[in-house]
This record gives structure tokens, C-alpha cells and sequence, in this order.
């Protein structure tokens, strides 16, 4: 079993930015990739981006520029540096990891950016 647990979301304003961060527990040896995936209402959950272990990224069209994924493997933890954030960045930010073909997900971290 893996473990995840986010942190960082909150208000911010346009323009503004967070770091989220995503500490990995327990079963933790042989995962791959770690993202970070949103889901806003009324909204299919999709990738913001994700990385492997050896620091290969991946992020989705709407964020490239903006946001920085980053993992820090000794501390077992996940980040994602987000700037220049707009409204439509508001949503449930989830921590994923991969191992084994199995999905672990954290609780979310709400993230809400006012204009």
C-alpha cells in the first residue's frame, strides 16, 4: 500500500502561486511516476502533469509555462510550483503515484483562484 498525502492549495488571487507538495508513505519502493491530476465541478478529473523517478516530465497543454513538477526521491516527496495561476486553475489538485499498474491517490487539495 502507498500513501499520499497533499498540501499547500488554498485562495489566491490571479496572478498569483502556490506549491503544492505530496509526501509519499509505506509501500513507496518501485513507484515510477508520480503526477498531480485536478478536477474541478462538473469536470472529468485530468493530468496536470507528471514525472518519473528519473525526472522525466509531462505536463498538459494549459499549464506548460506555468507550473513546475518536481520530486524529491530521498524525501519521498512530490511538488508543483504553480505561477501566474488564473481562474480557471481552480479545482481539487490530487497527488497520484503509479506502481505496479495500481493507481494511489491522495485526499486533494483544494485550490481556488479568485479574479
Amino acid at each position: 500500500q502507498v500513501q499520499l498525502v497533499e498540501s499547500g492549495g488554498g485562495p489566491v488571487q490571479s496572478g498569483g502561486s502556490l506549491r503544492l507538495s505530496c509526501v509519499a508513505s509505506g509501500s513507496i519502493c518501485n513507484i515510477n511516476v508520480m503526477g498531480w491530476y485536478r478536477q474541478a465541478p462538473g469536470k472529468q478529473r485530468e493530468l496536470v502533469a507528471d514525472i518519473t523517478r528519473s525526472g522525466l516530465t509531462n505536463y498538459a497543454d494549459s499549464v506548460k509555462g506555468r507550473f513546475t513538477i518536481s520530486r524529491d526521491n530521498a524525501k519521498n516527496t512530490m511538488y508543483l510550483q504553480m505561477n501566474s495561476l488564473k481562474p480557471e486553475d481552480t479545482a481539487v489538485y490530487y497527488c497520484n503515484a503509479l506502481k505496479s499498474l495500481r493507481n494511489y491517490w491522495g485526499q486533494g487539495t483544494q485550490v481556488t483562484v479568485s479574479s
